[in-house]
This record gives structure tokens, C-alpha cells and sequence, in this order.
């Protein structure tokens, strides 16, 4: 039938799902021109349709291929209801009434298909035991074997409680050790005035860092990750389509090997085994260096508390330590940022999952990254004020950020003497917060805020900005405590409640969804 020079099928009310319906459609030309016989210009073809759907009136944002393609395949991906009113209009020769009655034929074959999809998975709920065994996911050949990037994944795979507490036992065990040699409290110094405190347990870098922040960061990305593979990932696939998102994830994850074997070789080559020898080796071996006295080098002015050949074996362990910990962290960086883009990518295609439950998954992914962005900032500040304060003249680390809010305050002046000792953690430490800040925006880039979420967003940005200049500011300025106290208050208060707002009954505050 011609209707506005295009072949018109009218609907037939078959009992067909949507697939079915599509390719019946698709292969007789519905909607396509017609040529000079008055014959349809051919079947659709993923190519030409995609062209046409984009090409009608009011349909700014235009279709995806891919999108198109999943269509024609055979496959259990339904569609949109956007995208049933674009393919009423074609197969309706965009005519109102005619395209009115292909959208409700449209839309009641997406039900059947849905029905079924439904009825076959509560179907393969009930298998025998037997038959159930038989469907255990396999991941293919060529993403079987060792694989580092995989391996370090399922380390965050895992119950919350595991990762952590290794790290926090490990810790526990260096704090122990360093009980055992002497060196968790001691001072050195020419008189009783200037002794200055370099044991162990004093260091926040060594302390702090490993025993509070770095496990928290680790929880939250393994709760984050636990909850992309088992809830958030599924809600863009065909229900229940668990063995997919596996195989997909394995993929995602085996495409980043290189950025996983570059970060360990980084990690335990350099930040492990040549700062050791640099740093500690060199400097206990040959008599003193270009360092700030600390636990690692006691034995250079303290030989009665420790040898060095008992400093070496204890500094070689705990680099070791923080070589292996560092390295689980920057792997969690790199799993926030492939979960980012994932996100990005399976919802820009999928047909499944409704705008709500695409923002829903969005704010909880943003609030995890946005967490894991304020602890590894704190790592990073842990570092770089341990550095500051061996190479200043306060007795105690306590000691010094209350001499320095007291000086801001109009109390005792705190002079700092100048000294050309050499401060690596620096360097170091301003990597870390680099690093930190990545995944969060990236994640702001790609998979962006609608307007019920760019209040919180804007408010997760402001806080990290105050984190991350407090973090800058260290040493800068007379007073630089005050500012920093100030930061990582509003920053743990962060942890706690990302939204930042009063959260109702309901979970919700004005537009923004909490957990």
C-alpha cells in the first residue's frame, strides 16, 4: 500500500513478540520508499534504517548502529520505548494515525517478548540440580590462564573484610616488630630541648596511612566493584544474564594487562626496591646521606638502640610492605576508572535499562569513586607531612601542628631552619593525589550528570578541591594546620554521607538518591 510515497503494512495484531515482528517487518520493507513500479526500494538494512531514524523530525539525538544492529540479531535485547515511537513512525509511513497503531503493535509485541524472556528463566529455575551444573560459566579459551590484571581483580573480589585486614595485620606486625627492636618511640638530638621524635609508631605514613586509610579505600572499591558485577552491570542486560556480564567483565578487565604489569613493575621495581636502595641501603651502608634522620636511619646517630644490619633486614621488610600495599592501590584506581567506563559504554547502548535506573546506578557509582577520591588524597597528605616534619624543627609530629595553629594564632613564632635535604616522598606523594583524582574525573567526563545530580556532584568537587589544596598548602605558610584540619573534617564527613544533606525516610533528598 502506498501512504506518503512509502510501502505501508498495516497492522496485523499477530501474536508475535518483538523480534519476530521486526524481522517479518524488516525483511518485506515496510516504510521504504517506494520505486517507479510502486514496489518497496528493498528490505531494511541495519545501515538504512539507523539513517532513516535519525533523519526524522524531533529526533535530535539520533540512534546508535550497534543499537539497530541488536535488532536484527538473534538475541533476548528488547527496545526502548524512545526508540519504538522512532520505528512506529517508519513502519507507520509517518502518518499519525498509521504510526499510532504500529507504536501500540510495537510496544505490545515488546511485552510478549518480555513475558518470555520471563517465563523461560523462571523455567531454567526450576532444572534439576543436574541440568543446572551443566550451565556453570566457563569463561572462553582466550580469556582463560594467568592473567596479573585478572588475578588483581579477584583480589578485590572478595569479601570487604579480607583485603583490609591483611593490610591493617600487616601493619600491626611492622608496629610490633619495630616494638621488638627498640624503635617505635625514640628521640635523637644534642640536648634534651632539641631531641626530636623519629620512632615508628610516630610516623603517620606508617601508621595512619596503612592502618586507617588505605584499608578503608580498599573496602570501599571491593564494595563498589561488588556491586557493579552483581547489581548495577545486570540492570543494562537481558534478565538474568549473568554469564555475559561475567564474560564481558573479563574482557574489559584482560584488555588493561599492560597498565596492570606497568603499575607492578612501577610499584615493586622503583617504588620498592630502587628507593630502598637509595634511600635506606646507600645511606646506612655508607655512613649518611642526603635524608632527614627517621626510623629507617636511627642507627646512623643511634647505634646503642639499633645496628645497621638489624635496620636493613627491618627497612627492607616494611618497603616490601608498602611496595605490595601501594601497588593493591593503584590497582584500585585502575578498577574505579574501568568501571567508569563501563558504565559509560553499556549504558549508552543498552535498550534495557529505564533514564531511572541509569541515574540510580550513576549517583551510587559516582558517591563510591567519590569516596575512594577522598581517602586516596589523605594517603597522599599522610606522606607529605611526615616528609615536612623531619626536615623541621618541631620535637613531635603532634607537637609541630600544634606550634604551628598556635603561631597562626598569635602564640609562639615557629621557625623552620633552611636545610638542603633531600624530600622524595614529595614527588611521590603528589603522584598519589594525581592518581586519586583521576577516576573521579573521568567519571565526571563520561558518564555526566543530569540536573537532579549536579547539586551533589558540584558538592563532591568542592570538597576534593579543599582536600587537595590543603594537601598543596602543607608547609606553604604559617597556620597551614588550620586549613588542613579544616579540610579533612568536611572530608571524613564526606565518607560518611556523600550527598552531603539530610536524607529523608524515603532515602531521598529533594532530588538526589541516597543509600
Amino acid at each position: 500500500m502506498n501512504m506518503n510515497g512509502k510501502y505501508f503494512v498495516a497492522p496485523q495484531r499477530s501474536r508475535d513478540n518483538f523480534k519476530r515482528l521486526f524481522a517479518r517487518l524488516a525483511a518485506e520493507g515496510a516504510g521504504r520508499p517506494l520505486d517507479l513500479h510502486g514496489f518497496p526500494d528493498g528490505p531494511w538494512t541495519p545501515e538504512t534504517l539507523t539513517q532513516a531514524i535519525c533523519d526524522l523530525s524531533g529526533n535530535n539525538k539520533g540512534i546508535d548502529l550497534r543499537t539497530v544492529q541488536l535488532w536484527f540479531q538473534a538475541n533476548d535485547n528488547g527496545i526502548g520505548a524512545d526508540n519504538i515511537r522512532w520505528l512506529a513512525q517508519i513502519f507507520g509511513c509517518r502518518d499519525p494515525e498509521a504510526t499510532s497503531l504500529w507504536q501500540a503493535e510495537l510496544t505490545a509485541a515488546k511485552e510478549r517478548l518480555k513475558s518470555q524472556r520471563r517465563a523461560a528463566k523462571k523455567k531454567q529455575a526450576t532444572d534439576p540440580p543436574e541440568e543446572k551444573s551443566a550451565k556453570t560459566i566457563v569463561l572462553p579459551e582466550k580469556i582463560r590462564g594467568f592473567s596479573l590484571a585478572r588475578r588483581s581483580e579477584a583480589i578485590f573480589s572478595g569479601s570487604p573484610l579480607d583485603l583490609p585486614s591483611c593490610i591493617f595485620a600487616g601493619a600491626v606486625a611492622l608496629g610490633l616488630s619495630s616494638y621488638f627492636l627498640g624503635i617505635h618511640s625514640v628521640t635523637y638530638g644534642d640536648t634534651g630541648a632539641s631531641l626530636k621524635q623519629v620512632g615508628f609508631i610516630w610516623a603517620p605514613n606508617w601508621t595512619i596511612l596503612f592502618m586507617v586509610f588505605l584499608p578503608l579505600f580498599c573496602a570501599f572499591v571491593i564494595e563498589l566493584i561488588h556491586f557493579w558485577k552483581n547489581e548495577g552491570r545486570l540492570t543494562f542486560l537481558p534478565e538474568g544474564d549473568r554469564e555475559r556480564s561475567v564474560i564481558d567483565w573479563s574482557r574489559r578487565i584482560k584488555g588493561s594487562s599492560l597498565t596492570y604489569w606497568s603499575v607492578f613493575v612501577m610499584c615493586v621495581g622503583f617504588a620498592g626496591l630502587f628507593q630502598w636502595i637509595g634511600v635506606r641501603f646507600t645511606s646506612l651502608t655508607s655512613g649518611g646521606g642526603d635524608y632527614a634522620i627517621d626510623w629507617g636511619t636511627l642507627a646512623l646517630v643511634r647505634p646503642d638502640v639499633i645496628s645497621v644490619p638489624q635496620a636493613l633486614g627491618f627497612t627492607g621488610l616494611a618497603y616490601l610492605y608498602m611496595c605490595l600495599c601501594f601497588y593493591l592501590f593503584f590497582v584500585g584506581l585502575i578498577l574505579l576508572y574501568t568501571l567508569a567506563y563501563d558504565l559509560w559504554d553499556i549504558a549508552r547502548h543498552s535498550e534495557h535499562a529505564s533514564e531511572k535506573d541509569t541515574h540510580d546506578v550513576s549517583l551510587r557509582v559516582m558517591r563510591g569513586i567519590f569516596r575512594c577520591t577522598l581517602l586516596g588524597i589523605m594517603v597522599a597528605t599522610c606522606m607529605k607531612l611526615q616528609s615536612f616534619y623531619l626536615t623541621s624543627s618541631g620535637t613531635s609530629f603532634p607537637r609541630w601542628l600544634v606550634d604551628d595553629i598556635l603561631s597562626a594564632l598569635g602564640g609562639s613564632e615557629v621557625t623552620n631552619p633552611e636545610n638542603t635535604l633531600s624530600r622524595p616522598t614529595h614527588y611521590t606523594s603528589l603522584l598519589v593525589t594525581l592518581a586519586s583524582c583521576i577516576p573521579f574525573l573521568y567519571g565526571s567526563i563520561r558518564i555526566g550528570f543530569d540536573s537532579s545530580f549536579h547539586r551533589a556532584w558540584v558538592k563532591m568537587t568542592s570538597i576534593i578541591s579543599l582536600l587537595t589544596i590543603s594537601y598543596l598548602m602543607i608547609g606553604a605558610f604559617t597556620g597551614f594546620s588550620i586549613l588542613l584540619f579544616f579540610g579533612i573534617m568536611i572530608a571524613v564527613y564526606g565518607l560518611f554521607d556523600p550527598d552531603l544533606g539530610k536524607r529523608t525516610a524515603g532515602g531521598r533528598k529533594g532530588d538526589q538518591i541516597v543509600s
